[in-house]
């Protein structure tokens, strides 16, 4: 069973957890979902977890969400253990 954590800065801060409190209940709701689901399955769905091209291992944590997209960077600590450590919207449809 993986486990997803943020990262905290020195201070104690997470750029992380300030990107979801500034996302709607709805939103955040639907990212939290989306973390216990990469918590919970064995075999995480690319729609939701990939691994990007061409990286040292940098993982892409995906949320579609109604018109909005977020992405969250982050990378595997060992098989078990995935920090977050980056957050956007997403603006651009490919």
């Amino acid at each position: 069973m993986k486990k997803v954590i943020f990262y905290e800065t020195m201070a104690g801060k997470s750029p992380v957890e300030d990107f979801l409190d500034s996302l709607s209940s709805k939103q955040a709701q639907k990212a939290a979902w989306v973390f216990c689901l990469i918590e919970e399955l064995q075999i995480v769905p690319t729609k939701y977890l990939k691994k990007l091209v061409d990286t040292d291992d940098i993982w892409e944590v995906r949320i579609d969400f109604a018109n909005d997209i977020f992405r969250f960077l982050g990378f595997f600590d060992g098989a078990e253990l995935i920090i977050l450590n980056h957050s956007c919207p997403k603006t651009i449809l490919q």
